[in-house]
């Protein structure tokens, strides 16, 4: 096999932007450049987990970036798939690396469940961000004291500096919507999500008059399914779906519960919810509509 690839043609054969991704998207692209090496040498994931002193399922891992990568299994996966070209391997070896680098939300694992530190990742990662709320208004349009009234709502009994930790995880998440290279964020809200009362009316008319400005920017898309319009999901809670900009990554579908998520990445399990975002779409007022139709419920207040 030809492994005549420097740093450069190796990261653009990752997706173009490999070098400039964040750790989670760099997890996949060098998982999924292992599994094409290994298959392109004919080696089963099985024997290449015995040559790292390690299982099928190891391999498995690694090649669906869920799991860091030890340098010296990297370098003896390399060999073992003929991979001889020094350039090539320090190349691959040095992205590895860079996608084992901790993230800003490591400090605050303590108030992060282990199943949502991957959703941090690949929102970190994602160029667009398309998201259905029913009954709160998204993290990333949430203000400080929303927040932090849903933490104390649904954290009953937790000391006020964890709530606080998780209140900063949240605002330091909103900093993928701002400069230079803000997210395109697209949110199809239910009506109640508005008139869903979280905390005192300060805060709530705090929140919509937040979610108002946010949705005057133009990488920000806010459209709002009115109570009446005649159209019900059926069942489906809140869904986000994430894109991004390396076209290597498949969207994925982020389906939280009260104690754990899935992430659906297959494209016969991603479609359905790419058809449903759209639907919701047509349902929903135009975005044009949303400034007026805050600003009525503001008055309510």
């Amino acid at each position: 096999m030809s492994t005549a690839h420097g740093m450069g043609d190796l990261a653009e054969a990752l997706g173009g932007d490999a070098v400039h991704s964040g750790p989670t998207a760099l997890r996949i692209l060098v998982g999924a450049q292992l599994r094409r090496l290994r298959e392109s040498a004919g080696i089963s994931r099985e024997d290449a987990g015995y040559a790292i002193r390690s299982s099928h399922s190891k391999i498995s891992r690694m090649e669906g970036g869920r799991t860091s990568f030890k340098p010296r299994d990297v370098s003896d996966l390399l060999i073992m798939y003929g991979v001889a070209d020094e350039a090539e391997r320090e190349a691959l070896l040095a992205l590895a690396k860079q996608a084992n680098e901790p993230s800003w939300w490591h400090d605050y694992r303590d108030v992060i469940p282990d199943w949502f530190e991957a959703y941090l990742g690949l929102e970190q990662d994602a160029s667009l961000i398309r998201a259905h709320e029913m009954q709160f208004v998204p993290g990333l349009l949430q203000t400080e004291d929303y927040a932090r009234a849903i933490f104390t709502m649904g954290n009953k009994g937790e000391s006020e500096e964890r709530i606080e930790r998780r209140v900063e995880v949240r605002m330091r998440r909103r900093l993928i919507l701002e400069p230079p290279t803000p997210r395109k964020l697209w949110v199809v809200l239910d009506e109640a999500v508005l008139r869903h009362q979280v905390g005192s009316p300060e805060i709530m008319r705090g929140q919509l008059e937040h979610l108002d400005r946010m949705a005057a920017r133009p990488h920000i898309t806010v459209q709002v399914v009115p109570f009446g319009c005649g159209w019900a999901m059926g069942g489906v809670g809140p869904v986000t779906i994430l894109r991004f900009p390396q076209s290597e990554l498949h969207d994925v579908v982020y389906l939280e519960q009260l104690t754990n998520a899935q992430y659906l990445t297959k494209e016969a399990d991603v479609l359905p919810y790419q058809r449903l975002m759209d639907e919701l779409g047509v349902h929903a007022l135009p975005a044009t509509a949303t400034p007026a139709l805050l600003r009525r419920i503001i008055g309510e207040l």
